[in-house]
C-alpha cells in the first residue's frame, strides 16, 4: 500500500549537535539596557543564535514566554518508530509556524539533528502510544487530521482544515500506522503530478502546515 513518505536515506544524526553558530551580532555596545528579558552573558559575548533580530540578546525562557503569547492553535504529531531524520525537519518547520505543541508518539528519543535546536522554543510532548496522543488532543479540543495518501484520503488543496487542528505524520517509509489512522477524524493527502509515489515526510509536513496557515494565520490577528 503506497504512503506519502519515501524510505529514509539520511545518515545517522548526532542528537547533541548544535549547528546554530552564525554571524549574529557581537557584544552589546554602550550602557547595558535594564531589561530583565536580556541575558548578561549574551550581552557580553554576542548573540550568534539563529533567532529573529527582535530576540537578540534575549534569554531563552523570555523568547519562549513571548512566543507563548501568540501561538497558533495548530498542533503537529509525529509517529516515532524509526529514529527518522525527518522528525527534526518537521520540528523546525513547526517552529516557523509557532505551533502550540509538537507531539512525539512512540519512542521518547528522537532524531534532533534536523531541528537545528528549534525544539528549545517549542513545547514538545511525548506520548508512549496513540492512546496517549488521543487523550491529550481530545482534552485540548483539537481535531486529529492524518496526512498520508491512503485510500479514503481527501485532497489537501481544497480541504478546509479545522482551526484547532493537529496534523499527524507517520515515519518515513511506512507512513501512518493503522491504529493512528483509526484515531484520526479525517485523512488528507497532497496531490502529486509527477512519477514518484510519495513525498519526503519533511516536505509534506511543510506543505500541510503552510496550507493550514493560509487559511488561519491571518485570522489570528497581528503579531
Amino acid at each position: 500500500m503506497p504512503h506519502l513518505y519515501d524510505d529514509a536515506s539520511d545518515p545517522p544524526a548526532d542528537p547533541g549537535a548544535d549547528p546554530t553558530v552564525g554571524p549574529g551580532v557581537g557584544p552589546y555596545e554602550g550602557a547595558w539596557p535594564e531589561d530583565p528579558r536580556l541575558d548578561p552573558e549574551l550581552l557580553a559575548a554576542g548573540d550568534h543564535r539563529n533567532v529573529l533580530d527582535r530576540y537578540r540578546y534575549w534569554r531563552l525562557d523570555a523568547i519562549v514566554a513571548d512566543l507563548d503569547t501568540h501561538r497558533a492553535p495548530l498542533h503537529v504529531a509525529i509517529q516515532n518508530w524509526e529514529h527518522d531524520f525527518n522528525i527534526g525537519s518537521i520540528v523546525r518547520t513547526a517552529n516557523a509556524f509557532n505551533v502550540t505543541a509538537v507531539h512525539i508518539v512512540g519512542r521518547r528519543r528522537w532524531n534532533r539533528r534536523g531541528a537545528m535546536v528549534t525544539d528549545r522554543y517549542l513545547h514538545v510532548e511525548h506520548h508512549a502510544d496513540v492512546e496517549g496522543l488521543v487523550a491529550a488532543t481530545r482534552a485540548a479540543g483539537v481535531t486529529l487530521v492524518g496526512v498520508d495518501n491512503l485510500p479514503g484520503s481527501q485532497p489537501l488543496e481544497p480541504a478546509e482544515l479545522p482551526r484547532a487542528c493537529c496534523l499527524v505524520f507517520g515515519s518515513e517509509g511506512p507512513g501512518l500506522t493503522e491504529e493512528m489512522v483509526a484515531a484520526c477524524d479525517r485523512l488528507v493527502a497532497i496531490t502529486q503530478h509527477g512519477s514518484t509515489r510519495s513525498l519526503n515526510a519533511g516536505a509534506a509536513a511543510a506543505i500541510a502546515m503552510y496550507h493550514w496557515s493560509r487559511r488561519w494565520a491571518d485570522a489570528e490577528g497581528p503579531r
